[in-house]
């Protein structure tokens, strides 16, 4: 009888879409502070060069030993964000063995059109998935970007803003048996932060968390408790460390188990030492991502380009 494993925190497989029509998506913009509008530049330049960045930070991920499935974005409807395929499914693996893929309910009725049955249909038949279609939904939830999973401990943190929704994070928990762990983050202007995994990552044996963002006392004495559950090492960051993308990592694994840690150039730069060395510990390979456009003009970082494949 085959072994199966469960409750893995990383994969060394992951699947990246790239992009067709990359651009700037006031649809999101309202409840994304990170987006900019660069009005001058020209659209088709920028499609271009986040086509290049992708190339490069694909090209980087291979040579780290990450098994790397991409999928090209189709031109038409046109998908300003369909570089970020983590906010519209993600993949588990349950406690009897078995593979399920969460499709989710995006805000944006342009990123809505992201959903790819043709790559579920094919992930599901290569890694024998189940399929949970929660898309047609009336709320909103944005996968990995509102949710972030400590599988381990059987968790699902997620930030509540208008792209993260209590009742769908509980119906996503009852169907896998997670606890859901509910706070609020916000900035300085006091806008909540539009997706919990900017302000969180969770590896194997560490979590990056902003406290400073979460101003709920309570909150953030459980969070951080809940955290260094099981001896993870909790490594602070500061507000403005996210918005530079700090909190936007990934611990992924090679493919002999080796730890790689994937963060952006522009995140991983304004890191102090110590958080570097702190971070070095727990993640023997290092992957940084020069993304800037995609960060820009997109809102969203290197974690967000990654969808992670847990399978048997």
């Amino acid at each position: 009888m085959k072994e199966v494993t469960v409750l893995r925190q990383t994969t060394g497989t992951i699947l990246m879409v790239r992009p067709a029509s990359f651009g700037y998506n006031p649809e999101t913009a309202g409840s994304n502070a990170f987006q900019k509008d660069i009005s001058t530049a020209d659209s088709g330049s920028q499609s271009e060069l986040a086509k290049a960045e992708f190339d490069l930070f694909a090209r980087e991920l291979i040579k780290a030993g990450i098994e790397i499935i991409v999928v090209d974005d189709t031109k038409d409807p046109p998908k300003p964000d369909a570089v970020f395929p983590n906010n519209w499914f993600s993949t588990h693996i349950l406690d009897d063995g078995r593979g399920l893929i969460f499709i989710y309910p995006m805000m944006s009725e342009l990123r809505r059109k992201e959903v790819r049955y043709d790559v579920v249909n094919m992930l599901a038949e290569k890694y024998s998935y189940g399929i949970e279609d929660l898309s047609k939904s009336a709320g909103v939830i944005e996968g990995t970007g509102s949710i972030v999973f400590d599988h381990v401990n059987k968790r699902a943190f997620a930030a509540l803003s208008p792209r993260t929704q209590e009742s769908l994070l509980n119906e996503v928990c009852g169907k896998i048996g997670y606890e859901p762990v509910l706070f609020t983050a916000v900035d300085k202007g006091l806008q909540e932060v539009y997706h919990t995994n900017v302000v969180l990552t969770i590896g194997e044996t560490f979590a990056v968390i902003c406290t400073e963002m979460i101003k709920d006392a309570s909150e953030r004495e459980q969070v951080t408790e809940l955290l260094s559950a099981g001896g993870r090492e909790v490594i602070g960051i500061t507000e403005e460390q996210v918005n530079s993308f700090a909190g936007n990592m990934l611990q992924l694994n090679d493919k002999d188990g080796v730890k790689v840690l994937v963060i952006s150039e522009k995140a991983y730069r304004c890191l102090d030492e110590m958080q570097k060395q702190r971070l070095a510990v727990h993640n023997p390979k290092l992957v940084l991502a020069q993304i800037s456009t995609i960060e820009t003009i997109g809102g969203g970082s290197a974690r967000c380009m990654i969808a992670e494949i847990f399978h048997n």
